[in-house]
């Protein structure tokens, strides 16, 4: 049986002792799908059912459930997807028995904006009328005109640094879950970056940052920004951010909400795939993470039992050797 079959009768299991379940369906157009909230078992008819299957569910559906908080869901997952569900249930931002965690073996999602960049010059992704995947290739349909892209060429560049293909944890499983690829060199976007000079540095984000059109769609879309009702971006009393088209301050935002998911982000990178001016922020929340990974050994979403290093506190760090610097 398919893997999506599986993963359909798997839900039709489960809605009987859930609010719903939450899962991929389709969108707006060929090339995206959206989330979908089956209820009823004819709503289950939908899941998945878009061209790009699994290759194209990519929003992490965790988002959705510290709002969901005090109901029982059912919830379908990628690798990527679980991890922020560990983390939320380490955190005490959602019950364990309130989820349902449905995974799948992933073997990598689309970037979406890779393939409207790979598109004929003048051409959308609204104007893409058919879509298959064949082996390794997508092929796409523009009206007359017949496009074939590698599945290698446009997946998200995440899912080549995955260390977790398969839930980090799940009540129910479809397939088998299969190794992990070989991750040669888990930080190598972030070796561009550092080789600039710092003044060559400010520079790039100053010239990434006068896109940003301050939607907050990247604090939206993160799974462990809870706290967007009391946001620095909103906060008038204190008044950290102004409300003025600067780059300073649009980078200051970045750098606070970096800062708050610093030992946190699972790296999903929702903020990044969901920036509708196609800012790089997910390197920031990465040169956060390596350090927290460097200095304190943690791995966000890997331990449910796990409290966060920034969110405790003990007199002497394992990995900070403070008393030989003195």
């Amino acid at each position: 049986m398919a893997i999506h079959e599986q993963l359909k009768k798997i839900i039709l299991d489960t809605l009987p002792g859930v609010e719903c379940v939450i899962g991929w369906g389709p969108g707006q157009d060929a090339l995206h799908g959206s989330p979908v909230f089956m209820r009823k078992p004819e709503d289950v008819d939908s899941f998945m059912d878009t061209p790009l299957g699994a290759f194209g569910a990519v929003n992490n559906l965790a988002l959705f459930l510290p709002e969901l908080s005090g109901k029982k869901v059912g919830v379908v997952v990628k690798g990527c997807d679980s991890r922020s569900i560990v983390q939320l249930v380490a955190e005490k931002l959602i019950k364990r028995e309130e989820v349902v965690i449905i995974g799948f073996p992933c073997e990598g999602a689309a970037d979406l904006t890779k393939i409207e960049k790979a598109l004929p010059e003048g051409r959308e992704a609204g104007e893409v009328t058919g879509a298959a995947i064949v082996g390794e290739t997508l092929k796409l349909s523009l009206g007359s005109e017949e496009i074939s892209l590698g599945l290698a060429d446009i997946k998200a560049d995440k899912c080549t640094r995955c260390k977790t293909p398969g839930a980090v944890i799940s009540d129910a499983f479809a397939g088998i879950a299969g190794k992990a690829p070989e991750v040669r060199d888990e930080y190598a976007d972030l070796a561009a970056l550092e080789a600039m000079s710092l003044d060559e540095r400010f520079k790039f984000w100053e010239r990434e940052m006068s896109r940003c059109i301050r939607c907050y769609a990247c604090r939206n879309a993160c799974p462990l920004c809870v706290c967007r009702d009391h946001c620095v971006a909103g906060s008038r009393s204190p008044h950290w951010i102004t409300q003025t088209d600067s780059t300073r301050d649009k980078l200051m935002f970045q750098i606070i909400h970096a800062t708050h998911l610093a030992g946190r982000c699972t790296g999903c990178g929702e903020c990044q795939r969901a920036c509708p001016a196609g800012i790089p922020v997910l390197l920031l929340k990465r040169t956060f993470n390596r350090g927290v990974a460097e200095i304190f050994g943690y791995d966000a979403g890997m331990d449910t039992e796990a409290t966060p290093p920034l969110l405790t506190f003990q007199v002497e760090e394992a990995h900070i050797k403070e008393r030989e610097w003195q």
